[in-house]
């Protein structure tokens, strides 16, 4: 008899792949759209956004090239969740991930159950990165297309999601995944990349804040480091920690954005030497390649998605806090990013950046 996999299919090429490759490998394959309620947004634009009624019919026809199962399930209920947690992150001075909670709660939480109720023993997608077992433990590695690896957005996966996750795509390079797309003529052999957030219209979150929490968002003051009043914002979550444009202030040499207050509804800037910082207390910490933090522990942390992990320690500092000191000074730490720890390839673990004032 064969293994049974869920796989993960956005209606793009590389989940299609990925698809494919199981396939190949011999695993009985089901796959799974994932109904995110997305198709009135789509229709206001023509952005393309992911998790489409498009993408479900691309989805659904790749399958039948395949002749694999297919499934549509609606998880709008907890993809609003999502969008709604992204929406007060902003208010509360945060800058959110939301790939990272999607991967948490839908692809290796929903999913997963979904899987299960078919008694499948795994649940597989097409993100760059590989699982491995080794010494009793489930690590999460590094994919080897370095331009595409995703292990940053998959940090928060717990050892018993990983013992159940397959990567087809963890050895592969884009360029690989499109040409074998290409040879087996898949209908999404030559769709575009979809954009980062995908319930985020042409890279604007602000009417998206607009339309849900509108009446709290009003004009406060911009300030420096001192305290100084230079300016007037239009609302504070439309700021993100190291923004320069859209500050509407000049002063004869670059600003940037270096905190957010909502508690004074305030926008701070400075220079660059102001933005950058040497330190930052990380919480709701997941360990993968150890069980636990019992000392200090030197690692490469990585700030965000396109940040180039850096040099630091990692050290305990309460239950589920860890102080993270780097050897360089980093520009633009921003706190409800996650913070990722690295040992070369592997993910040590990683938790979510906090505010100093928490």
């Amino acid at each position: 008899m064969k293994t049974k996999v869920v796989i993960a299919m956005s209606g793009g090429v590389d989940s299609s792949v990925a698809a494919h490759l199981l396939v190949e490998h011999g695993y009985e394959v089901v796959g799974l759209f994932m109904r995110l309620g997305l198709e009135k947004l789509d229709t206001l634009t023509k952005t393309k956004v992911c998790c489409s009624l498009e993408d479900a019919e691309d989805a659904r026809t790749v399958a039948n090239q395949l002749g694999i199962q297919f499934h549509v399930l609606n998880f709008k209920e907890a993809f609003d969740r999502i969008i709604d947690h992204f929406c007060t992150e902003y208010l509360n001075g945060r800058t959110p991930n939301p790939c990272i909670m999607c991967n948490q709660e839908l692809k290796f939480g929903k999913l997963l159950n979904f899987a299960q109720m078919l008694n499948a023993e795994f649940v597989a997608t097409g993100h760059y990165a590989k699982a491995e077992k080794h010494n009793g433990r489930f690590l999460l590695k590094k994919g080897d297309d370095r331009n595409k690896e995703q292990s940053y957005v998959l940090f928060s996966l717990n050892q018993e999601q990983l013992s159940k996750t397959l990567f087809p795509l963890g050895t592969l390079t884009k360029e690989t995944v499109r040409q074998i797309a290409k040879d087996l003529n898949l209908k999404t052999k030559d769709k575009p990349e979809s954009q980062d957030i995908c319930f985020v219209l042409d890279n604007n979150y602000h009417s998206l804040l607009y339309e849900r929490y509108g009446s709290r968002i009003t004009p406060g003051p911009i300030k420096d480091r001192k305290g100084k009043i230079l300016g007037e914002h239009q609302g504070a979550p439309f700021f993100t920690i190291g923004q320069r444009k859209g500050l509407g202030i000049a002063l004869g040499a670059p600003r940037y954005v270096v905190d957010i207050n909502p508690k004074e509804n305030a926008v701070v800037i400075g220079t660059d030497e102001e933005l950058r910082e040497t330190e930052l207390i990380a919480s709701m910490v997941n360990w993968i390649s150890i069980e636990s933090l019992e000392s200090p522990l030197e690692v490469q942390a990585k700030i965000r998605y396109h940040h180039t992990p850096a040099p630091a320690i990692v050290s305990p500092c309460g239950t589920d806090k860890v102080h993270v000191q780097f050897k360089e000074p980093q520009k633009a730490i921003t706190p409800g990013q996650a913070v990722v720890f690295y040992d070369n390839d592997t993910v040590v673990g990683g938790g979510w950046i906090e505010r100093k004032d928490q």
